[in-house]
């Protein structure tokens, strides 16, 4: 089986991509969800979040609160690499299972969709990097609509992330997300 690593900048249109794939017979492993999964009440891996950015990141019925998480995660970039330190590794486990699932399941390919591939050990599983990318006011426009954030919430999420280069200097393959589509530059 032939495994892709999908990723980019926030708000690019990585989930409309891997959207695409999947229509194409692609078996489309999450980033998103799993990361969401492995945060989810009673799961190992809020006590480990909470141990680096403050018990109160754990709501009284033992659920996290993302926002605060993402706030204190999202405001440098140590700060960001500390929550990837975390997380990558629980993150990593469960795409190696997915992998398996989609093997068993006569897959030819499968995507993993994941925001911070390119920074994390998972890239080693995919053979070829596939980079979605859009410009940065496109971007803030799709995550101010997707996530009812604030602009500078948003702002944060964007200035946290690597340059465009350090993206396109990891792809195999650019997707241009945004009009016009048809890569006419005429």
């Amino acid at each position: 089986m032939k495994i892709y690593g999908l990723t980019g900048k926030t708000g690019a249109g990585k989930s409309t991509v891997a959207e695409k794939l999947s229509a194409l017979g692609f078996y489309v492993i999450d980033g998103d969800k799993i990361a969401k999964s492995i945060t989810e009440k009673g799961k190992p891996a809020i006590s480990l979040l909470a141990n680096e950015f403050g018990c109160d990141i754990i709501e009284s019925d033992g659920s996290l609160n993302r926002k605060l998480l993402a706030s204190r995660a999202f405001k440098d970039k140590e700060s960001t690499a500390k929550l990837n330190g975390i997380t990558h590794p629980i993150i990593k486990a469960e795409f190696e299972a997915e992998i398996i699932k989609a093997e068993n399941n006569g897959y030819a390919y499968a995507v993993i969709d994941a925001a911070a591939l390119l920074e994390s050990s998972c890239k080693d599983l995919c053979e070829k990097i596939i980079v979605v990318t859009a410009p940065e006011e496109i971007r803030l426009s799709r995550i101010l609509l997707r996530d009812g954030i604030t602009k500078e919430q948003a702002m944060t999420r964007i200035n946290a992330q690597k340059s465009d280069e350090y993206y396109f200097s990891h792809a195999d393959i650019i997707i241009r997300n945004y009009p016009p589509y048809d890569n006419d530059e005429s």
